[in-house]
Parts: structure tokens; sequence; C-alpha cells
């Protein structure tokens, strides 16, 4: 029988995930095979029961609303997604256990990897969104050192997030409309610093209203990071451009997290030489 992992999610049709995954099976040759599977909240137990005894699944993608939901159902956790509080991978481990995994936060760091293998005197990072993704992402910063500003539209609940990820942090919160508004602060020298600014909440996604952020709230020097996906070039990001400023796509989040997850499920790296032609079947 043909192997299989799959995404599960409600909604799930908008998933990316078996466009990536299958197009790296179909470029090593595997006999395997990756599935979208709507699962409702009240289906979410049943769900694991299924795949727990089912011998050609591998594992499966988590999307929302179950990263959270589905982690006491599991027989494991990673230490990883402990500290996170949310599983977006489950693993079917050789004793036939399900394990929660987090591939979320290696996706986040991924394409920041050279530029964190530098030296800094300073790193901040100003995260706008107390959302699922930013749990993920408070928890990726926070242990590369970086100083954080999570903002929100409940400056109370971004608190109690980094509280409960990185309680001992230097770390500051700021409603989300703070960063509406031009700022004339001025910033000092920031050679040798490393200053991010994350949208990672769902604000400029499509259909969704769009993130007011003005660039003079950024340092010198910052990359602008967006998380969403559809569109890849969001007005977020073409304004930091425009602003002189580095940007990141949600896709290098996106295919990070997804290549960890496939050398879980199928026991192989998936061929990221081939990462430019796979953004292009995305982007079609």
């Amino acid at each position: 029988m043909t192997v299989y992992a799959e995404v599960i999610g409600d909604p799930i049709a908008q998933s990316k995930s078996p466009a990536i995954h299958g197009f790296w099976i179909e470029k090593l040759g595997l006999d395997a095979e990756y599935r979208a599977h709507h699962v409702a909240a009240d289906q979410l137990a049943a769900y694991c029961d299924a795949r727990r005894a089912d011998p050609d699944w591998r594992g499966c993608n988590v999307t929302m609303p179950h990263k959270q939901a589905i982690m006491p159902l599991l027989d494991r956790l990673e230490p990883l997604a402990k500290r996170v509080g949310a599983v977006n991978t489950v693993v079917k481990a050789s004793d036939g256990k399900l394990v929660g995994r987090n591939t979320d936060v290696a996706g986040f760091l991924e394409p920041l990897r050279l530029r964190l293998g530098e030296t800094h005197y300073f790193r901040m990072a100003r995260i706008l969104g107390t959302g699922g993704a930013a749990r993920a992402i408070v928890a990726g910063l926070a242990g590369e050192g970086f100083t954080l500003v999570l903002a929100g539209r409940n400056p109370d609940k971004a608190r109690a997030l980094l509280d409960e990820l990185d309680s001992g942090g230097e770390h500051h919160v700021a409603p989300l409309d703070h960063f509406a508004d031009a700022s004339d602060f001025p910033f000092d020298d920031r050679e040798g610093c490393c200053d991010l600014v994350v949208n990672a909440s769902p604000l400029g996604m499509r259909g969704q209203p769009p993130l007011a952020f003005d660039w003079s709230h950024a340092p010198p020097g910052s990359i602008a990071y967006d998380i969403v996906t559809d569109p890849v070039q969001t007005a977020f990001l073409k304004n930091a451009r425009e602003a002189g400023f580095a940007t990141i796509d949600g896709l290098a989040m996106l295919i990070g997290q997804a290549a960890a997850a496939f050398t879980h499920f199928f026991g192989v790296e998936p061929p990221r030489k081939d990462d430019a032609e796979l953004r292009e079947r995305l982007a079609g």
C-alpha cells in the first residue's frame, strides 16, 4: 500500500501544503501521497483514533483551528511543541504512538539563519499580532536573543503571551494601532543591530482588511517579514520595499516548516534546490 501524509483543518481547501509536499514527492519519485482532509472540531478525536490504527498513515500537518485542540489527543509532545503550546505536525512514531511537533518555529527562522549567524550587540523585533502564529514567532525569536515588542488589539493578551512564553525576557507590549500613524522617533545608529518587523496577523490576507503600519516606526536596516501567503506580495511588503527595507514573504516560512515536516513523514529531506520552481508553481 502507498504510504501517505496529509494536512487537516477547518476549512482546508485553501491549504498550499498538498502542492508543496506533492511537488517534493514527484521530484524524488517516492511511492507516497500527500492529501488534504477536512476535519471539524467535533471530529478531531475520532480522526486521531482512526489514523493511529492506519498502518499507511505517516502523519499530518495541523492548521487552524486545531493546533492547540489536538495536543491532549496525542500520546507525546516534543519539548518545543510543549513550550510553544501549539502543534502543527503530528508524526506516527515507530511504536505507533502519535507525537506532536512544532515545525513553525524552524520554518519561521529558516530565512533568517544567515543573519542570525552574525554577531549583534542588540536584536529587536516588532511583532504585529497575538494569534496562533505569533506563539511560534515569539518563542523562536526569544530563543535567538531578541527583545520583543508584541502589538495587538488587546495589549493584555499580548502581555499574557509574552509572560507565558518567555517570562524572564525584557519584552514590551503596544496597541496595534500605535504603529498606524507616523512617528518622529529619533533612532540611533543601528549598525551592528538586527531589527525585524513581522506581520504575524491575518491582516493583509485576501479578504481581510489591510495592515496599517507606518514605516517610520522601523529602525534603519530593518527586515520586513510577512507570514501571509495569499497574496504573496502584500501591501505590507510593497510599502516596506518602497521605504528601502529588505523583505521576506510568507512562502519562506510555509516552505521551511513544510520541509521539516516532510522529513519526519517520509524519512528523506526534500529537494530544496528546486525551491524557485516550487515558488513558481505556488504562485501559479
